[in-house]
Parts: C-alpha cells; sequence; structure tokens
C-alpha cells in the first residue's frame, strides 16, 4: 500500500494528507514523471479533484512508497509496443480512416476555431503530436497554419511523408519533444494521448506547456469514459497496445496542473459510424503571457 503524506512544511501551507490504495493506478511510483510544483503551487491541490490531489501531491515530492513493487506501476514497453504496434498497422490504417474527417463536422468546427485563435496569437506554426498518417496536419495547412507533423511510429510517418509530400513530418515522442521552448503557437493533440499511461499525462501536457509561445493554443481530443481497453488485434494486424479513456474534468485539472489555462469544452456522442463506442471530448486551453509577434 502506498501513502501520500505532509512534509512537516507543507502541513502549515495546508497541503491536505493524501492516501490511496494498491487499486488506484495514479500510484505514488509516478513521482519520476511528474514536474516539482512550488509551495504557493500546492496550495491549490485541495481544490483538485481526488485523482488530481493525489498526482500534485506526488508531483510536490511528499509521496512515499514502502514498495514499488506493491505498486500498480506502468509496464516500462508501453512505448515500443505502441511503436510496434502503429507500424504494423501503418498503411491499412491510413486505407481505412482516409479522409476521416470529411465525415466529422464538429471535428472540423474545432479545428477550425483553433486555426482562427492560433492565426490571431504569437505565431501561425503548429505540431500536430501524434500525426498518424498526416490527415489532420493536412487539414490545419490548408487552415492557414505552418503545420507540421511528429509521430512515434515510424511506419506512420512514412505513410504520412507518401500521402501529403509537401508537409513535413517527424519521428518523435509528446513525451520529449526535439523542440525548443517556446516554439510554437499551437499544439494538437487529436486522440494521440489516448495511449498514455495517466501518470505520463502531466509529462505531455508539461511539454506542450514547454514548447508553446506565451499564447499559444493546445487542442486535445480524447474518448471519454473510465478504464482501459487492451488491444491485440486490429486491422487484420498483431498488436499490443493500451487504449485508456478520460474525464474531462481530470484532463482539464491535469492541463491546469501543467501551468496551461483551459478556456473552452466540447462533449460529444460518438458518432453512428461503426468506429465510435463512447463520446469524444474537445478541450481548448492557453499559454498564459502575453502574446509577441
Amino acid at each position: 500500500r502506498g501513502v501520500c503524506w505532509r512534509r512537516p512544511d507543507h502541513a502549515a501551507a495546508g497541503v491536505p494528507a493524501l492516501h490511496h490504495g494498491r487499486g488506484n493506478r495514479f500510484s505514488c511510483a509516478a513521482r519520476t514523471f511528474l514536474v516539482r510544483r512550488s509551495d504557493a503551487e500546492l496550495k491549490n491541490c485541495a481544490g483538485l479533484s481526488a485523482v488530481s490531489r493525489c498526482l500534485c501531491a506526488v508531483s510536490a515530492g511528499f509521496c512515499r512508497t514502502p514498495s514499488l513493487s506493491s505498486l500498480d506501476v506502468t509496464d516500462p514497453s508501453f512505448l515500443p509496443d505502441t511503436r510496434a504496434s502503429y507500424d504494423a498497422v501503418a498503411a491499412a490504417y491510413a486505407a481505412r480512416f482516409r479522409d476521416g474527417l470529411a465525415g466529422k463536422p464538429l471535428d472540423r468546427a474545432v479545428l477550425a476555431g483553433f486555426a482562427e485563435l492560433v492565426l490571431a496569437g504569437p505565431s501561425g506554426t503548429v505540431a500536430d503530436v501524434g500525426c498518424g498518417p498526416g490527415d489532420t496536419t493536412a487539414h490545419l495547412r490548408g487552415l492557414g497554419l505552418d503545420t507540421f507533423g511528429v509521430d512515434l511510429s515510424p511506419g506512420m510517418v512514412a505513410v504520412a511523408r507518401r500521402d501529403h509530400p509537401g508537409l513535413r513530418f517527424v519521428e518523435g515522442s509528446m513525451l520529449a519533444l526535439d523542440l525548443p521552448d517556446g516554439a510554437l503557437g499551437g499544439v494538437v493533440a487529436f486522440y494521440s494521448t489516448t495511449h498514455l499511461p495517466p501518470e505520463r499525462l502531466p509529462t505531455a501536457f508539461a511539454e506542450f506547456h514547454r514548447v508553446l509561445a506565451p499564447g499559444g493554443q493546445l487542442l486535445v481530443a480524447f474518448q471519454v469514459g473510465e478504464g482501459i481497453n487492451r488491444a491485440t488485434g486490429w486491422l487484420g494486424h498483431p498488436v499490443s497496445m493500451s487504449l485508456y479513456r478520460r474525464q474531462p474534468e481530470q484532463v482539464a485539472e491535469l492541463v491546469a496542473l501543467a501551468g496551461l489555462v483551459p478556456h473552452a469544452r466540447l462533449l460529444r456522442e460518438p458518432d453512428d459510424d461503426g468506429v465510435e463506442g463512447t463520446a469524444r471530448a474537445y478541450l481548448l486551453a492557453r499559454k498564459p503571457g502575453e502574446a509577441s509577434r
């Protein structure tokens, strides 16, 4: 059993004592992946949900564990497994979901609103993180943005370069983007955080905050729900992936904890297309600070 507790100096700051059991996936083992927050910021922990309070406490370093082996620690193979799985399905995925935005008017509307916000901000350069075969990247370029794609899978990057030769696509992980601080006017993660275990989300959101210029915009789209789906086969290929569903309130809290300011949310029911089985959520957030070109 892991125990989150108050350090003496944090007790005076009003930081709550937190506890969680073995079945809680937001375990104290997540501490190695989180950004340390200041004591002043920790006063805000009390206003968060139970899950986010634990993440907030862990990130501050007042969380201890008697034994990491007793906790539900994320399998470290999730990155290579996810990469290999998308390499395996890259060609089939591109063929199956080609022009997928054509039948998604709300997706297009959200992307159009995001593009307008970015164009009014510090820079029109946008990273489509977890771009897959590049269709969303190309759509954003059509909306006037200087967009490039980043994907973990070399197979997906190869397909994106083949199908959209006029755009730039690079291999990379949203957990460690190869970009300088403040380089972007926008970041899009369109359903691409779905394979991140909960304890890795703060790392991704911290990276998005780092690479955004002040006034830059973040758009995150994700499946709504609880729990995990384990995929062992997809599109006629063996795969090994976990898909995590999230609650919009939890995602908004973690985005805010990373230093971004959520300013719009949209929740829609699944389309009757034989593909979507859960509701979808969209979150727009802004990096604080005065935008300057």
